[in-house]
């Protein structure tokens, strides 16, 4: 039986992707394992691509935010790739939203900054093996956000405006529908959520990952 750092010899080769240096040269280190070697380095969304097709690494580790293109539309267009790629998340950001959309997605890992080394060592590993790795804290929140409903898209777009202070009115006015549209979606999203008003719902919405403000 394999242990968790046993790769056959092989050097798992790793691209980073965050717009933070410090961040970048924290993992560098970490990744200085016998069976890894970072080969490239990516400061955003769009360079991340770019180098994912220059350098077909075995793993990629991204952060979901970042500028030109976010985390979640990086995995989501390098998915369509052959064969597909190995991604892990890295992230401080831990709603329950967040790590549905990721895995969803396609990312195969899911970890939070400041992990210890060896988790994520780890977690290099079983995904490099075709394993998917989450922490039982992550798992437990994707657990969580498969049980509740889903949101419309343009549900997203309600809540985003709700969030911004706007009235049903200004909301139909931005995203182009009628007022009876807006109300409809908003006593919808009230339902999902089991909020009694905007206020808790848009809480709601913060804590899960659907929306930032």
């Amino acid at each position: 039986m394999k242990s968790s750092s046993d790769t056959g010899g092989k050097v798992i080769r790793v691209l980073l992707a965050d717009d933070h240096p410090v961040v970048r040269e924290g993992l560098v280190s970490i990744l200085k394992a016998k069976d890894m070697k970072v080969i490239g380095e990516a400061e955003d969304g769009e360079e991340a691509c770019e180098l994912y097709d220059q350098l077909s690494p075995d793993i990629l580790i991204l952060d979901l935010r970042m500028p030109k293109k976010s985390g979640l539309q990086v995995v989501t267009e390098l998915m369509s790739r052959t064969p597909k790629p190995r991604i892990i998340v890295m992230t401080t950001y831990e709603g329950e939203e967040d790590v549905r959309r990721a895995i969803s997605a396609g990312a195969k890992g899911y970890v939070l900054k400041g992990t210890k080394r060896d988790q994520i060592l780890d977690t290099v590993r079983n995904v490099y093996e075709g394993r998917p790795s989450l922490s039982p804290e992550i798992a437990g929140k994707l657990a969580d956000s498969l049980t509740r409903p889903e949101f419309s898209e343009r549900e997203l777009q309600v809540l985003k405006q709700m969030a911004a202070g706007k009235s049903n009115r200004e909301i139909a006015q931005v995203i182009y529908v009628s007022e009876n549209t807006v109300k409809a979606h908003v006593k919808s999203i009230l339902a999902k959520m089991d909020a009694i008003g905007r206020t808790e719902a848009i809480a709601i919405a913060v804590k899960r990952g659907l929306i930032e403000i």
